[in-house]
């Protein structure tokens, strides 16, 4: 697989543009990929980006997203700090800082699935297609209240291991979320194993994406 602008650097890793709403979205969405790339030493420059955010979920998103990429050598993590549900009203804003993003060149980009019923994470899925016009993008999906799970078209395939160590660092990071009826290991485990069985992964667990268009 080669994406539209990855084919005059060969023979070196990608850069990679990670997109977040808030501040597990990442994590929950593509964190067992993104582990995959970095441990097949697939991952030349990671930029890890994080809209809405509190002084308190600010730091543990810094602590999740250093814990993912802390073998990356080259990497950015950006959290900024935008209302939670409230990114539409500084969507002017949020998109002069896609357009800052031109310049880092991603080769590859994980954002959200373009159907999630959360407008904040619809936002940045629009703005994302509305940027990078000749990327290959993955939009990921995120288990939610509103029931908006759909049929994926990619798979990654991942380890035991690996899924344990993305749920691992997402329970250990997020201390403020434990309350929560949905965050707990169990819910997270089960998404990968049912993506595992849809695209018949031998290793049990699987991370799924969407992926509206591919050039090889």
């Amino acid at each position: 697989m080669i994406p539209i602008g990855f084919k005059n650097r060969e023979n070196v890793g990608l850069r990679i543009l990670a997109l977040g709403a808030h501040c597990d979205d990442i994590e929950i969405g593509c964190g067992g990929t993104l582990l995959k790339l970095i441990e097949a030493g697939s991952v030349e420059e990671i930029k890890w980006v994080v809209f809405a955010s509190n002084e308190l979920r600010k730091k543990e998103a810094l602590l999740s997203a250093e814990s993912f990429i802390k073998y990356v050598d080259r990497k950015e993590i950006v959290v900024l700090d935008y209302s939670y549900a409230f990114l539409e009203k500084h969507k002017f804003e949020i998109k002069s800082t896609f357009e800052s993003f031109k310049t880092f060149e991603p080769e590859i980009i994980f954002t959200h699935y373009r159907d999630d019923r959360h407008q904040d994470h619809r936002l940045l899925s629009d703005l994302a297609w509305n940027t990078f016009r000749n990327h290959l993008i993955f939009e990921y999906e995120i288990p939610k209240y509103d029931g908006d799970l759909g049929q994926p078209n990619f798979y990654v395939d991942l380890t035991e291991n690996l899924a344990e160590k993305k749920i691992d660092f997402i329970i250990e990071s997020f201390v403020s979320q434990r309350d929560k009826h949905w965050f707990d290991r169990e819910l997270f485990n089960s998404l990968m194993r049912i993506r595992a069985m849809e695209s018949a992964n031998a290793e049990s667990f699987s991370e799924a994406f969407y992926v509206r268009k591919m050039v090889y």
